[in-house]
């Protein structure tokens, strides 16, 4: 492209490394955070990108202290890129302009998003020009010379966005090839272009449907037969699972020879990066009779007749509470569904929740992953890792996203998508500016309702007989409300729920005009008693009690078992309590069993609470809550980790009036967790809850192993802080003695070795003090274990010695046996073979006589490595297999990819370079789904195996 003053500049992030070229040669860009952040800046030609956001990207979330250490780079990258852009510092970021057209990414995009639509239009002729401009040039490995996650995740999102426009390519080539059409040559180039592609990327089913239609209009069926079988086998191998049914179907009629000339099946849903690639669809029910926002819904289609570009497309919905943000979005959302094939997210991000600084964002993140078909435990625990997976999957879906009660700007930025063909709608009650300002979003303002629309929706509410019959009523009520959709709804509720003239109901209501005023004010959430106070005077006391308890409840929805506990009822009575509330819209069953409430709804509780409910009450109410899940935890960890010692800070008895329905096999357990996971952060971040240090202690330790085997270290790790916090404040010094060595041991996992030491060193001291040898040595032993992270093999040794001799004072038969199993390790790990295999024989058989299969699993792995290095490959290979069979029993997913990564070593060793190959991309499968850094690790190993011809 020429440039000012008749250069031709030319910026490339898709032909492998990042580069600029002008007049023909290249310019030297400069060392790779220099790069980095070029691309990041590139990647949003024309915005301002704020600097936070660049630092999360340049240094993987651990910035230095710098206050501005991106100056420097762009100081330099100023002088490298010359007259070829501007670089430019505006509103808290900095900004490259440039002509998008000299960027290939944004030129490709531009002839993407042309191609489509001339494909939707049936101009497959110009579909295919474009298309195939669109992916000249474009490399399957684009950033190839940036490092870190965020460009780590980059290159993911930009491989799939050129596998989906291969294949919207080949789609179109192919309906151009049938008899009597223009292109009967299509075929042959797109087995051509697809074969390497599918070599590639042999689980790409669009792909390899488009190549198998290719294969059988040239007559080659066996070959589109050959595809379908290597698909078949490949994602058996990678998922577990069968092709998509489409692609099945067309394999179907490739064998029933039903045609000659197949066209590739719809776009199938299949397994990709540890998700099963699926078509979610969150959006609540559409309203009932939603009425009017004519203006404010053609303003929305706008977004999508305009066509989706490179970025993104952010839409803002703000406007006062109650307004009916949420009713827009959703019937939108219904409305324009078709235009969103790849399926919709939802989310209420609860910003506006009392007291609250509502959702965090890396638990929407995660929720939306578990939608995408991501597996609850192949989920990076890396919040950064975490939305790259995220933008990821979206990357060249057309997918709407509804990101409902948002706080803030800071609060969307993680969830919008990173790149176009997708609609991200927000509603808030703030005007998020600066999403308005940074990411160029479009905000629609909504208002209260005009009267006519207002009376029509209560028309649809309460039947238009009954409205016709008393018009002077209706107009009181849409009068006193103002026009607000919530109040209208809330007293059509009310109304549904009795026979009472609308006269009297409009009556009462003038009474309320000052509170509903200052409903519609904004935001003075707990002023919105008048708008409520007829559903919930209609209660009966007991559901009364139930609807204000449920304002003390720190997490968004509820069980059934935990409500009937909150009450302090049976759970049949609390059954019957809940369908009250439901039926009178002041609850929702939004899942079966469980029921939620609209945050003003809660506020509203809250406040009803404080008012009718005494101190006393309401915290023993709470305390009942804490009893149900902290008991409920207890005993899920109890199947999941049956050889744990006994809680050291005592659990009593649960109150009176709890109810426990505790899980009673691990399947069970694991389930209770993965459902309980959102209310379990809600309650240990509540300020509330901070005055039951007790059970915040006790949750730390029954969430400890449930979360340490799901990988979840980074929520594990501020769990066992606020526990820390607890036992202090408890003035427990056993107590804060466990915290310390729990978090220790976690911070070793994270990498974080100073923090692990210092927290040590802590534990050490408070056991010293209370004489608890059995602590101080469960501590040596993890001790140990951080000095083999930090190489020195000889400290290890002595540590877990120590660790033995405590445990063997104190008698106590699995510690001793997990000690031993230590001791064993660290031996063979100095080269003393025969002291390690004597102490890890030893360690196997209590730990089978006490049945400990974690402890057994552990034992064999250390056996295995013992044998490896004696070179008795056999025995190794035995007890290697034999640990990663009992990591599996027990649900430990990262210590079975550790295993696995030795067995490989083992078979390496023997000569065996298939059958280690085949144990490492299994390890390293796991790593990469626990989003450890292990990973990178068993990754050069499967590279280094290529390299020698393994």
């Amino acid at each position: 492209m020429v440039g000012e003053q008749g250069r031709s500049v030319a910026w490339s992030l898709l032909r492998g490394p990042v580069r600029l070229e002008v007049d023909g040669r290249d310019v030297d860009l400069g060392p790779p955070r220099q790069r980095l952040v070029l691309a990041v800046l590139l990647l949003s030609p024309d915005r301002s990108v704020p600097v936070e956001s660049i630092v999360e990207r340049i240094w993987d979330g651990r910035p230095p202290r710098a206050s501005n250490p991106v100056a420097p780079y762009v100081a330099r990258l100023r002088r490298v890129v010359g007259g070829s852009g501007t670089l430019s510092y505006r509103s808290g970021g900095y900004r490259l302009d440039c002509d998008p057209d000299q960027v290939d990414l944004h030129r490709a995009r531009r002839l993407a998003t042309g191609g489509r639509a001339a494909a939707r239009t049936g101009d497959d002729e110009r579909a295919v020009d474009l298309l195939r401009r669109a992916l000249t040039g474009w490399h399957a490995e684009a950033l190839a010379d940036l490092p870190g996650h965020w460009a780590a995740g980059m290159r993911d999102t930009l491989r799939r966005e050129r596998a989906d426009l291969l294949a919207d390519w080949a789609e179109a080539g192919l309906r151009l090839s049938g008899p009597g059409c223009a292109r009967p040559s299509a075929p042959a180039e797109v087995i051509r272009t697809l074969r390497p592609a599918v070599a590639d990327d042999p689980v790409a089913e669009r792909l390899v449907a488009s190549l198998m239609a290719a294969y059988a209009a040239t007559g080659q069926v066996t070959a589109a037969l050959d595809c379908y079988a290597a698909l078949r086998a490949a994602v058996a191998d990678r998922f577990g699972s069968e092709p998509s049914a489409a692609v099945r179907d067309l394999h179907v009629r490739l064998l029933r020879g039903s045609g000659d000339h197949p066209e590739p099946p719809e776009p199938p849903r299949v397994a990709v990066t540890g998700a099963s690639r699926v078509v979610p669809a969150q959006l609540p029910l559409d309203v009932r009779g939603f009425s009017g926002r004519q203006d404010e819904l053609a303003r929305l289609d706008a977004l999508l007749t305009e066509g989706l570009t490179a970025s993104p497309t952010v839409a803002v919905v703000h406007g006062g509470p109650g307004v009916g943000k949420t009713t827009l979005a959703v019937h939108w959302g219904h409305r324009a569904a078709a235009r969103f094939p790849d399926g919709q997210l939802f989310v209420n991000l609860r910003g506006f929740d009392p007291g609250g600084q509502g959702m965090r964002p890396a638990q929407a993140v995660r929720g939306f992953l578990v939608a995408l078909g991501v597996a609850a435990d192949a989920v990076p625990p890396d919040p950064d890792a975490q939305v790259a997976l995220y933008r990821s999957l979206l990357a060249g879906k057309r997918i709407l996203i509804v990101l409902d009660n948002v706080r803030d700007a800071d609060q969307a930025r993680p969830l919008l998508p990173g790149a176009g063909t997708t609609v991200a709608l927000l509603t808030s009650r703030n005007h998020l500016t600066g999403l308005i300002a940074a990411e160029g979003a479009h905000p629609v303002t909504l208002d209260v309702l005009p009267g006519a629309h207002a009376r029509q929706l209560l028309g649809f509410r309460l039947g238009a007989d009954r409205t016709a019959a008393e018009p002077d009523a209706v107009q009181q009520i849409v009068t006193a409300c103002a026009g607000l959709p919530l109040a209208l709804a809330i007293i059509s509720a009310r109304a549904q729920q009795n026979t009472f003239p609308l006269a009297t109901i409009a009556a009462e209501l003038t009474d309320a005009d000052r509170r509903l005023d200052a409903l519609d004010a904004g935001e003075a959430s707990t002023r919105a008693g008048a708008v409520f106070s007829w559903s919930y005077a209609a209660l009966s006391a007991p559901a009364a009690t139930l609807f204000r308890l449920f304002g003390l409840h720190p997490g968004t929805d509820i069980g059934v078992p935990a409500a009937a506990s909150l009450a302090g009822e049976p759970v049949p009575v609390t059954r019957r309590l809940l369908t009250e509330l439901t039926r009178s819209s002041l609850l929702t069953e939004h899942r079966p069993g469980r029921y939620t409430t609209h945050d003003l709804l809660r506020a509203y509780a809250a406040h009803q609470a404080r008012t009718h409910d005494d101190a006393a009450t309401r915290r023993a109410s709470l305390a009942r809550l804490l009893d149900h899940h902290v008991h409920t935890a207890h005993a899920a960890n109890r199947q999941l980790d049956p050889m744990r010692d006994p809680m050291p800070l005592l659990l009593g008895a649960p109150a009176a009036g709890v109810t426990l329905d505790p899980p009673t096999d691990r399947d069970r357990a694991t389930a209770w967790y993965a459902a309980e996971a959102e209310t379990l952060g809600a309650i240990l971040r509540s300020p509330a809850v901070r005055e039951f240090p007790g059970h915040v202690w006790q949750f730390a330790w029954a969430l400890d192993t449930f979360m340490f085997r799901s990988g979840h270290w980074h929520e594990l790790a501020a769990t066992w802080r606020g526990a820390l916090d607890a036992a202090r404040r408890l003035c427990d010094p056993g107590a804060q003695a466990y915290a310390h060595n729990l978090l220790a041991f976690v911070e070793v996992h994270l990498g974080r070795h100073d923090r692990a030491e210092d927290h040590f060193d802590r534990a050490l001291h408070l056991y010293g003090q209370t004489g608890d040898r059995g602590g101080a040595a469960h501590t040596h032993r993890n001790l140990g274990f951080l000095r083999w992270r930090q190489g020195d093999k000889r400290r290890a040794l002595h540590h877990t010695q120590q660790s033995l001799a405590g445990f063997r004072a104190v008698g106590t038969a699995s510690r001793t046996a997990h000690a031993l199993n230590a001791v064993g390790w660290c031996h063979a790990q100095l080269g003393n073979h025969a002291e390690a295999l004597a102490h890890c024989r030893e360690a196997l058989t209590l730990h089978q006589e006490v049945r400990d299969v974690h402890g057994e699993a552990s034992t064999w792995d250390s056996l295995g490595y013992a044998y490896h290095r004696l070179a008795d490959h056999a025995r190794a290979h035995h007890c290697y297999t034999r640990s990663v069979e009992l990591y599996a029993e027990a649900g430990d997913r990262f210590n079975q990819a550790d295993a696995l990564s030795h067995l490989g070593d083992s078979h390496r060793a023997a000569g065996d370079h298939g059958a280690a190959s085949a144990a490492w991309r299994r390890a390293h499968d796991i790593l990469t789904r626990l989003g450890h850094p292990d990973a990178e690790t068993v990754r050069r190993k499967l590279v280094d195996a290529v390299q020698v011809g393994d």
